[in-house]
């Protein structure tokens, strides 16, 4: 499987869980540490864990783990690494705060609609 569908397979794990402003940033060439990031946000710590569930799940289904997961339990801000694909969930004010996308504007950007 391509890393693009694997972000697109990432994105819409998201979406089932109604995670807001998702946005995939293409990493290749830019970051020796992935391919892909996909970052989305949502309302509350419930719904980030929500989300974190339901990436895990439905790409688990496809036989792909995620390599480490952290912030989980603080449910502010959860990563998942796939290792091509590296998965942002933020609060939606420590997404404003931290704000990735300004970080590495030179990714080009996919917004997931």
């Amino acid at each position: 499987m391509e890393t693009k569908d694997i972000a697109q397979k990432i994105a819409a794990a998201a979406n089932d869980k109604k995670a807001k402003d998702i946005l995939l940033l293409n990493m290749e060439g830019l970051s020796p540490v992935t391919d892909f990031y996909v970052i989305c946000s949502a309302g509350n710590s419930t719904l980030v864990k929500a989300i974190a569930d339901n990436i895990e799940d439905e790409l688990a289904k496809q036989n792909l783990n995620f390599k480490s997961k952290e912030g989980y339990r603080e449910g502010r801000w959860v990563l998942l690494d796939y290792c091509d694909c590296v998965v942002h969930i933020f609060l939606d004010e420590d997404r404003e705060f931290y704000n990735l996308e300004r970080l590495w504007s030179e990714a080009p950007q996919i917004k997931y609609e």
